[in-house]
């Protein structure tokens, strides 16, 4: 009962977003009446699960310890959430039609569902490659979005997301960005931690006296591992177990 109540939460909300979405959408997009001549037409037919249905359901594969989209969706949404979806569409279509909900299952967890700082704060970044490195001049899909770029899993093709999440797990902010834009991009490094406060825990890529110099004015600690070329300093029990923490907190969240 206690997981009905969540997932009729969860949908409520995303319904009224959806409604206020599409809304704004028609407002500010094209008619056809002013369109050119040659122009594609699109197709504006209702489909059978609506993108409110969808956010929910990756709303709640995130929320759960589900490993595995195609597990979560096959062996517990079909057979445990059929009558809160009573119109499920099969797997494969539902992959298929995943990309559609993408722009407002973004906005709608920047507008409504990030969580709060609370003083201790993790920061990582985890590469989206969108295609295999051969076939990135054949790429045309994402050809003048996505660049190459390097992690440390070596070269990829595609994008960059950067997440903060504190302690709770709860997400703060993201960016996504290019594959080749630096970690330690002030542009994007300020606007994601302009809320913070407190300590701010990333790994030894954020290594920057700028950066250091920038949080510590704004009164944020960052607490980033040692390299082997430099000079250890002594650290305390605690910030040694929340440095061990925000090892895990960086697989968990990416």
């Amino acid at each position: 009962m206690k997981l009905v109540s969540k997932v009729t939460e969860i949908y409520c909300i995303a319904d009224d977003f959806c409604k206020e979405y599409h809304s704004e959408l028609n407002n500010t997009s094209l008619s056809l009446s002013n369109a050119p001549a040659n122009s594609p037409k699109h197709r504006k037919r209702k489909g059978r699960m609506s993108d409110a249905e969808m956010i929910t359901i990756l709303i709640l594969f995130h929320s759960n310890t589900f490993r595995n989209f195609k597990h979560f969706y096959l062996f517990y949404v079909c057979r445990e959430l059929k009558k809160e979806f009573p119109n499920l569409l099969s797997y494969t279509r539902f992959v298929e039609r995943m990309p559609r909900v993408a722009i407002p299952l973004l906005l709608f967890l920047k507008l409504g569902l990030m969580g709060e700082c609370t003083g201790i704060t993790f920061f990582d970044s985890t590469r989206i490659p969108v295609c295999e490195n051969k076939r990135q001049s054949r790429n045309r899909v994402f050809k003048g979005y996505a660049q190459k770029g390097k992690s440390t899993m070596g070269w990829y093709y595609g994008f960059k997301l950067h997440l903060l999440c504190n302690e709770r797990g709860e997400l703060l902010n993201f960016a996504l960005t290019r594959a080749n834009v630096d970690d330690r991009n002030p542009k994007v490094f300020n606007d994601l931690t302009k809320d913070l406060f407190g300590k701010l825990y990333a790994d030894k890529g954020y290594i920057s006296q700028s950066l250091f110099a920038s949080l510590f004015d704004r009164g944020v600690h960052i607490v980033i591992g040692i390299r082997t070329n430099m000079k250890n300093r002594l650290m305390d029990v605690n910030r040694e177990y929340l440095a061990e923490l925000s090892k895990r907190k960086s697989t968990s969240c990416v």
